[in-house]
């Protein structure tokens, strides 16, 4: 894939057997394939090719007519990015190019938002960067599904966590509901590195962190590795993970969302 190592790349891991929707790459959001939706987001942010991982033939027979390299791996990889590990080796992306992974379950995702991520990875000596946006719903900080993060005073990730982090002990512990505060960040599942760093992390062992909480991004805290984060300059509504989240995603776009 001819892309100069100064612009960026979208990938975007496509799982055909997905736990809690099977399939989920193929179904149909306004009568086109989910994946295709997210591709055509990635190919807005600007970014100079468009990649997108997957275990499945019928994926690519999806993708056919769109303006991206499909790329064709292993059914057996632990996380995203470790599948995206594999196709920097067979595409030979050069060890500085920037690569933005883009969940294949996010068909709202911002352009703004993506490629303000490939600007924050340039802008820092990090190896990976992601983003985060306030959280100001208390029911949403006590929910394991929302991932929550805490930063240090550079804006480098210090913890991710399903748990309500951090946690306010005097006034969480009298009433947990209606006590939030400003200052939680929701983590949004985006992430960008250099594609030298993916050869990288696919060699880190998994870790017990990231095994407890079933967080990838913890592989790489536990290493002692740095994660630059950027607060999005743009809303990211909810990805699409069950049948339930479908439904809300079909209403949204037909508001013209």
């Amino acid at each position: 894939m001819g892309v100069e190592s100064s612009g960026f790349v979208v990938a975007i891991p496509a799982r055909y057997g997905a736990n809690r929707l099977p399939g989920k790459p193929l179904r149909l959001l306004g009568g086109m394939p989910l994946v295709v939706h997210v591709a055509r987001r990635a190919i807005a942010a600007g970014a100079a090719g468009v990649v997108v991982a997957t275990d499945d033939a019928r994926i690519a027979r999806a993708l056919e007519n769109e303006p991206v390299t499909v790329c064709m791996t292993r059914a057996d990889h632990v996380s995203g990015t470790d599948r995206l590990a594999e196709c920097a080796e067979q595409l030979a992306w050069p060890d500085d190019l920037r690569v933005i992974n883009l969940q294949g379950d996010e068909p709202f995702a911002p352009a703004k938002g993506i490629a303000h991520l490939a600007q924050t990875l340039a802008q820092h000596d990090a190896p990976m960067a992601t983003l985060a946006e306030p959280l100001t719903d208390p029911e949403s900080l006590f929910d394991s599904h929302v991932v929550k993060l805490v930063c240090d005073s550079q804006g480098r990730a210090l913890y991710f966590s399903r748990a309500p982090v951090p946690w306010w002990r005097d006034r969480f512990d009298q009433d947990r509901i209606s006590s939030l505060a400003d200052g939680w960040l929701r983590h949004i599942g985006i992430y960008g590195y250099r594609a030298g760093f993916l050869r990288q992390f696919a060699e880190l062992p998994e870790g017990r962190l990231e095994r407890i909480e079933s967080l990838e991004q913890l592989r790489v805290l536990e290493a002692g590795l740095t994660i630059q984060v950027a607060i999005t300059p743009s809303a990211f509504p909810p990805g699409v993970d069950t049948e339930d989240d479908l439904t809300r995603a079909e209403a949204w776009l037909a508001r013209g969302q």
